[in-house]
């Protein structure tokens, strides 16, 4: 079964959805409240993505390999 095609500003949002995870998980001492509001809004963002309404009912999801196209990664590879 071939990889699903994502538009790219659903492939963008995970990207930075990504890189607020990561700023997160760094040590600081401010900002991370708006970190975490920013993680809210970029999930709630791709969840209601209407991407997802085209997909059949009964399809898998297809969230692993949005996450991998946005790592940049190809299908069937995992990073090293």
């Amino acid at each position: 079964m071939d990889a699903p095609t994502f538009p790219h500003d659903l492939v963008q949002a995970q990207r930075d959805l990504n890189a607020a995870y990561d700023a997160l998980a760094a040590p600081r001492q401010h900002g991370n409240t708006a970190l975490r509001r920013r993680l809210l809004r970029l999930s709630a963002h791709i969840l209601r993505h209407p991407f997802w309404d085209t997909r059949p009912t009964g399809a898998p999801v297809g969230w692993p390999e949005l996450r991998r196209q946005a790592r940049g990664e190809r299908s069937g590879t995992r990073a090293a």
